[in-house]
């Protein structure tokens, strides 16, 4: 039985034992129990976050019988008694019940009260009493303090293994997730030639072997279903034959093309490999960018060879796929007009926002900012310090997106567990029900470690104090052999155990960039990209 549906039955049953004890009056040879306290506190239904050695207290209108209370009042886990110590007060009417040790982090309870518990008189408990609850986080740390340097480079060696060792054994291509086995994803797979970068230098492999590894990956890419050059979504690892992401989503998917091309790019100027370079520049300027406008002054999402443009997604800012109209407007060979980006990207400035949220201004997007992926996605390669346009700074674009995305989270409006300035981040991520775009206007209580960790560029301080609280204090849980998992959610309380390619790589590569700016230095040398923005009227003191 999965937790979620446990957790709806228990909270049922504790519901209809609320119901009948108004509905049903004690009969005359009974008594009902009258309340139940939480260190002093009414216990609510279902009570969440509860301290591991809580204290209970338990009220009743008649004295009880002092012999083997323990046998009528107990705490249970998975249908098992923990070790509690119960006492009865001077009057008899409260029974105190405590847990002899801590109790286990983060798991539900049962506190039971049966109905052979027995008054003075004779009366027995008109009924069975249940109450389940589910107790917090432990504080303590689980794992041994570091300074925060080796701490940043823990975790980005330990997240590399994602990319280094659980890559596609033939060609080295990047999976979908942990779990996806023979799949490869073209988005995830330029996240990953970024942090090859990033593992040299930070001596996880040597420059030889990750260069080997990226003209390993090339080698695929050079054989792979393209559809005017763009690639899809997903392939299959071994043969490069395109695997449908959806029914129509079968074939170009241009925004992950853009994606994979930001990698390929800053790979390309990092290595200055002759052999390399050819075979790159080769793969971008094949791609045909004013195909995917469709006829219009803006470029579509997808084209399939079965469905053509069915899925007619246009791609339409604000939103994560900025860096896809830069690429468009470089490429030598293809290169979209200004207009394409001013009329289909911009929309004539209507993707402007400009309202404050918790007291912070955002330049661009949603109401409150969306999901924060919307505003890193773009700038894993492309530098925002300094950028501008018309439009915006970009700077304070994904600096405030951020804040404001933090401050949400220590505001807690719908009040979940957890949330705070030590726990916050709202992205798109796996879910409790599957997968999910979380955000301030769509939240459900689940943490994604990417979206704060991500975003450590713009908000060091913030995402540091975040990260120390997923590592030091829920580390047991959320720290894994790829780095940490994807999501939690400490209302449930629930773990994944999933790793994602478009979730693990923004967290090395958005690290990096704080502590080297690594990934901007190279892309933002690119020829091309220097081309797009100066096309593009964008201003940057990273052009010169």
């Amino acid at each position: 039985m999965s937790k979620v549906l446990f957790g709806f039955i228990t909270l049922l049953f504790t519901l209809s034992c609320s119901k009948e004890q108004q509905d049903q009056a004690p009969t005359a040879d009974s008594f009902p129990l009258t309340q139940v306290r939480l260190e002093g506190n009414a216990l609510a239904a279902n009570q969440k976050n509860v301290i591991l050695q809580p204290s209970f207290q338990l009220s009743f209108p008649l004295p009880l019988q002092e012999q083997n209370l323990s046998s009528h009042v107990s705490i249970l886990s998975n249908g098992i008694s923990v070790a509690s110590t119960i006492t009865l007060s001077a009057d008899r009417q409260t029974v105190t019940v405590v847990p002899a040790a801590d109790l286990e982090a983060l798991k539900a309870f049962t506190l039971v009260v049966r109905n052979s518990l027995t008054a003075t008189d004779g009366k027995k408990l008109d009924k069975e009493y249940a109450y389940t609850f589910t107790t917090g986080i432990d504080t303590k740390d689980k794992f041994d303090r570091m300074p925060t340097d080796e701490l940043l480079t823990k975790v980005q060696r330990q997240t590399f293994t994602y990319f280094w060792d659980h890559a596609h054994p033939s060609y080295g291509m990047i999976r979908e997730r942990n779990s996806s086995g023979e799949t490869v994803t073209m988005g995830g797979t330029g996240f990953g030639l970024m942090t090859i970068l990033v593992g040299i230098e930070r001596g996880f492999v040597t420059r030889e072997q990750g260069l080997e590894r990226t003209k390993k990956i090339v080698s695929f890419l050079k054989m792979a279903d393209t559809y005017q050059g763009a690639f899809a979504h997903w392939y299959n690892g071994a043969t490069g034959k395109t695997q449908p992401f959806s029914e129509k989503d079968n074939g170009a998917d241009l925004v992950e093309t853009a994606l994979l091309f930001q990698g390929l790019l800053t790979a390309r100027t990092y290595f200055n490999d002759a052999s390399l370079t050819t075979d790159i520049s080769t793969l971008y300027n094949a791609v045909n960018w004013n195909f995917f406008r469709n006829g219009q002054q803006t470029l579509f999402w997808h084209w399939s060879p079965n469905f053509q443009w069915e899925m007619n997604l246009k791609i339409s800012g604000w939103n994560e796929s900025l860096i896809t109209y830069i690429l468009a407007a470089g490429s030598p060979t293809h290169g979209i007009d200004a207009a394409v980006y001013e009329q289909g990207w911009a929309n004539n400035g209507a993707m402007r926002n400009g309202n404050s949220y918790h007291g912070i201004q955002l330049p661009l997007g949603p109401p409150s900012g969306g999901p924060l992926f919307l505003s890193q996605y773009s700038f894993l390669g492309l530098n925002p310090n300094g950028l501008q346009d018309q439009y915006a700074s970009y700077a304070d674009q994904v600096k405030n997106h951020s804040l404001i995305n933090r401050a949400y989270c220590v505001a807690n409006p719908k009040a979940f567990v957890g949330y705070g300035a030590d726990c916050w981040g709202l992205t798109a991520s796996d879910d409790i029900n599957g997968y999910k775009v979380h955000s301030p206007t769509e939240d459900n209580g689940v943490i994604s470690p990417t979206a704060a960790l991500a975003a450590m560029p713009y908000t060091p301080e913030e995402s540091i104090q975040a990260l120390e609280f997923f590592y030091y204090k829920l580390g047991d849980k959320l720290w894994g052999d790829q780095g940490f998992k994807d999501a939690f959610s400490l209302s449930e309380p629930w773990f994944a155990e999933s790793y994602l390619a478009i979730d693990q790589g923004p967290i090395i590569i958005g690290i990096e960039n704080y502590r080297s700016g690594l990934l901007w230095k190279y892309f933002m040398q690119t020829p091309e990209i220097k081309s797009a923005l100066q096309k593009l009227k964008f201003t940057s003191p990273n052009l010169n």
